[in-house]
């Protein structure tokens, strides 16, 4: 079948080529004119580096490798600073290349490395798992985790290409998919209500098969509002914000989790928690709000998190790169595909709706 391309208007255009056996289209988008590539990957996908390595060192290329740890783990001052060293001792100059292999975890790192080496060379992103193809790899947002929170340290800086071969999902363990596919359903809440009616079509069962030609249509569909959005407000000076649908509390919840919950699970409960809390103020009707929960569910995605962490994880969302000084904001709808702002809510109304998500310790 042949491969579908998304185009990204940011700060230069860019594809987001989604289809099967597409190794060529990354070679094809690091070009001739590169000398050395660097390779970020994490260890378990040694052997695919391998071989796109091989392809890339057929064109021409010098081939250097960066083995990061996998997930969240990578995403660190630490590993960034060795990347740095493996890119200062092979001499990278700024017609050189970064290419990022992995879930979206790495290709936040590797972005990230591109966009502060030399104040920027390019990256090609190559997302492994559904979660970055729909997400992490598409949009020019690149960051590391701090001590003190995610993401918080980072650079707008897009990609020349974005490269997802859905073959590298049918290795995916089942909740890395389900993690996937909280974002895909996300898309659907905030703009694009056929991907709600597509999962809800037979209970999530063609959602969760990555072979499926619903699969497809789903994750072309959430990068197509992805890269409206961005195209629109690449630095996240307005609508993009609407992106950040259920993860204000998430990035708080893998906070006090230690990045050991998948992203994805963690915005599952955002979203419920986003949801309920429009609804207490009044501006989701409560069939939506129960939408949330029916749609999510029958992906196995958690709903809810522990009752005791509530103080803990309002400490953090102070810290969110959305707070404004001590007032928080929250990304809620007015019904699906409206998205809005609820800012610094009565303190009242968050533990109200935290009280629906709570889960005994």
């Amino acid at each position: 079948m042949t491969a579908t391309r998304i185009e990204v208007r940011a700060e230069h255009p860019y594809d987001v080529v989604v289809g099967r056996g597409l190794d060529g289209e990354v070679v094809s988008a690091v070009g001739d004119e590169p000398r050395r590539v660097l390779l970020v990957h994490p260890e378990v996908l040694t052997d695919r580096a391998q071989r796109l390595g091989d392809d890339l060192a057929r064109h021409g290329h010098a081939v250097h490798h960066a083995v990061v740890p996998d997930a969240e783990h990578a995403k660190t001052v630490d590993v960034a600073a060795a990347c740095w060293s493996r890119l200062g001792q092979a001499a990278f100059t700024r017609e050189d290349l970064v290419v990022g292999l992995g879930g979206g975890a790495t290709t936040d790192l590797a972005g990230f490395v591109a966009a502060t080496w030399l104040r920027g060379v390019r990256v090609v992103q190559v997302p492994t798992t559904l979660l970055g193809m729909v997400d992490a790899a598409v949009g020019g947002k690149t960051g590391i985790n701090t001590p003190e929170g995610k993401n918080l340290v980072g650079a707008f800086h897009s990609p020349v290409r974005v490269v997802c071969d859905l073959d590298t999902l049918a290795t995916l363990p089942a909740a890395d998919h389900a993690a996937g596919l909280a974002e895909v359903v996300k898309a659907g809440f905030i703009a694009d209500e056929r991907i709600l009616d597509l999962v809800e079509a037979d209970g999530g069962r063609a959602a969760r098969d990555p072979g499926s030609a619903v699969l497809r249509e789903l994750v072309e569909r959430a990068i197509a509002v992805k890269a409206e959005v961005v195209s629109a407000d690449l630095r996240e000076a307005g609508r993009r914000e609407f992106l950040n649908y259920g993860h204000t509390l998430a990035h708080a919840i893998e906070h006090a989790e230690h990045y050991a919950w998948r992203h994805g699970a963690a915005v599952s409960v955002g979203m419920v928690f986003a949801a309920e809390l429009a609804g207490l103020a009044g501006r989701l009707p409560a069939g939506t709000v129960a939408r949330h929960r029916e749609i999510l569910g029958t992906l196995g995605l958690p709903l809810g998190y522990r009752g005791d962490r509530w103080p803990e994880l309002l400490e953090v969302m102070h810290r969110d790169k959305k707070a404004r000084g001590n007032r928080l904001r929250f990304v809620v709808l007015d019904g699906v595909g409206r998205p809005g702002r609820l800012e610094g809510p009565d303190p009242a109304l968050l533990e109200a709706a935290y009280a629906r998500i709570a889960l005994p310790a």
